[in-house]
Formats: C-alpha cells, structure tokens, sequence
C-alpha cells in the first residue's frame, strides 16, 4: 500500500505577481524550484497564510533570480500582491520508501530570500497556559 507524503515545500514565500489573463498557473523562480527539487509542471498545493484559501495548481518558470512567484490564471483570484504562501508537493511512498524519505522545506523571508533548507520540522510542543 502506497500512502500521500509530503516532498517538498516553499514555506513563507511572497507572491509577487497575481496575472489574470497569464496562461499557467504558478510561475516561480527557476532558483526556487531547484532547491527545493520542484519541477516544472509539477501539481502544487498552494495554502494562502494572508487570506485562509487553499488551491491546487502546477508549477511554471520564473526568470532565474528574479525572486518571482506569480498566481496566473483563474487562481490569481485566490491571492493578492504580498500575500504569504506555502507551495507544497507530495509523493506516493511505499511503506519501505516512507522509512527513508526526508521531504526538502525552503524557508524565505519577506523578500523572497532563502533563509534556510531542512529536511524535518521540529516535533511541536503543547504551550503553558
């Protein structure tokens, strides 16, 4: 049996584009893409932190270093310039591949620079109340 992981996520990433009448659906720097081991057209789920929406879509290029993620399409209606997304990619995984997989999360800053590459997420601890 084969279960849905996931493989790779841009966390924190601005748009910096929203185009309408674009043909494509997410256009993100070619740099972007490469560290993460994201692949044009590749199927994205798209989680919009500014406004709550969450969408599918797929990847297209950005001109390399140009920092750029533009929503296109009927998805630029789910963003707005600034807004803060997570791009994520999943991977079917057999119960032998699960125990060796390491999903890739870049982390940006509010300018679109990576900060940082890991391989896990912190185990979450409860807060005092």
């Amino acid at each position: 049996m084969k279960q849905i992981f996931l493989n790779a996520k841009l966390h924190r990433v601005n748009v910096t584009q929203v185009e309408l009448d674009y043909e494509g659906s997410c256009a993100v720097d070619i740099n972007f893409l490469k560290a993460a081991g994201m692949q044009e057209y590749e199927k994205v789920d798209i989680y919009n932190v500014t406004n709550g929406e969450r969408f599918s879509t797929y990847l297209i290029l950005a001109e390399e270093n140009s920092k750029t993620i533009s929503v296109n399409g009927a998805a630029a209606h789910k963003v707005s310039l600034n807004d803060i997304l997570i791009i994520c990619t999943y991977s079917s995984l057999s119960e032998e591949e699960v125990a060796m997989h390491k999903p890739t999360l870049v982390y940006f800053d509010k300018n679109n620079n990576i900060t940082d590459i890991k391989n896990s997420i912190p185990e979450q601890k409860l807060r005092s109340v």
